[in-house]
């Protein structure tokens, strides 16, 4: 289910954010949705080089798979 926001924004971001909607041929609350969607993904999740460092960290691995299993056995306790 969509919502309406409403945000109060300075002239100079709205022009700029106009100028940025009309050369996407989009409106401008799409364009913010857009670009708040792709900043929410880029800071989100893990680039290339972090998940190669992530999965290359065999004790990590480790830890996450134990404590995967203990959550699925409702095992330890979760805040």
């Amino acid at each position: 289910m969509t919502k309406t926001v409403s945000l109060r924004i300075d002239e100079k971001l709205y022009n700029s954010l106009k100028t940025h909607a009309d050369a996407e041929n989009r409106s401008i609350s799409n364009f913010i949705e857009t670009a708040t969607m792709r900043y929410l993904e880029e800071v989100e999740f893990a680039d290339d080089f972090e998940m190669e460092s992530i999965l290359s960290n065999q004790d990590l691995i480790k830890r996450l798979k134990k404590g995967s299993d203990d959550a699925a056995k409702k095992r330890g306790r979760f805040a």
